[in-house]
């Protein structure tokens, strides 16, 4: 018996040390994505926030938080966050903006909302799963471009808070959100089904880390010039983002767990849901990328 076990475990750790690492690095594998491996994104579900330094863009989700995506494309439609302010940073955690006073009142939109932590569906919700162990989430993938968690079942469905998560703020009240928004500066995964995810950064984040940390007196602080839903803006860009349900978004999960190349000592064969950055393109009124 002895002797069995000894050579089932010599051929197994034969066949570990003998498997080849994925061949390929992630730009290879999205260099060879052709344009049906692309999606065009909806203008409609995008955001613009316009900071003083700069234009950042935020993708809506609403196939998970419907209502959230309805609000605050009211809020942007009326105008509410002119010249209210990203009023909090918090180094290496999240930059929240809003009306720091609460005490303006919308006109369109509503000033709280019921939570929208998971959605719920009566059979399993089909995502590109990770396939990889997760103390936040029995299983996690991608669902239409957005990272995931799920329950064991996959009829609970939500986004994680990954770098550049667009998410709502509240109080105790589980229901009080509605108008403040925060972005995730790095992974904030206890957050998650505690607060209403319902978007992705797509571009600006540099932006974002460009904010002042603390308010100076007698200078205006972290200024937001405004907030518009895309579709309303003449002559803005257009986002494509790599299709997360496809064979080349898989072999782009591989491409990740194991990295190519002989720099690479180790490849662990594994990989966590915040870190796969689903690859965006940007491209302006003229076709410029």
């Amino acid at each position: 018996m002895k002797k069995t076990l000894l050579s089932i475990a010599l051929v197994i750790s034969s066949s570990l040390v003998l498997a080849k690492p994925y061949t390929k690095s992630p730009s290879e594998v999205v260099a060879e994505a052709n344009s049906s491996d692309w999606q065009q994104l909806d203008p409609e579900n995008i955001l613009k926030i316009e900071l003083q330094t700069g234009s950042v863009y935020i993708v809506l989700n609403p196939e998970l938080a419907p209502n959230h995506v309805a609000n605050i494309k009211a809020l942007a439609r009326e105008g509410f966050y002119t010249n209210l302010s990203m009023y909090r940073f918090v180094e290496n955690f999240v930059a929240q903006g809003g009306d720091m006073s609460d005490k303006k009142m919308p006109q369109k939109g509503k000033k709280a909302i019921a939570a929208e932590f998971f959605h719920s569906t009566e059979s399993t919700l089909k995502i590109t799963s990770l396939d990889a162990v997760d103390g936040y989430a029995p299983r996690t993938g991608f669902l239409n471009g957005f990272a995931v968690g799920q329950n064991e079942a996959g009829t609970k469905t939500w986004m994680t808070h990954c770098v550049g998560s667009f998410a709502m703020a509240r109080t105790n009240d589980i229901n009080s959100g509605g108008t403040e928004f925060y972005i995730t500066l790095t992974p904030q995964r206890y957050l998650d089904k505690n607060t209403t995810v319902f978007g992705q950064l797509l571009s600006g984040m540099e932006h974002v880390q460009h904010l002042d940390r603390k308010p100076v007196t007698g200078q205006a602080f972290n200024v937001i010039k405004g907030v518009t839903v895309l579709a309303d803006v003449k002559g803005a860009p257009s986002f494509k983002r790599l299709k997360t349900n496809t064979p080349i978004f898989e072999s782009l999960i591989a491409a990740r767990k194991n990295r190519a190349g002989d720099w690479f000592v180790d490849t662990p064969n594994h990989i966590d849901i915040c870190s796969v950055s689903v690859p965006v393109e940007m491209e302006d009124a003229k076709g410029n990328k």
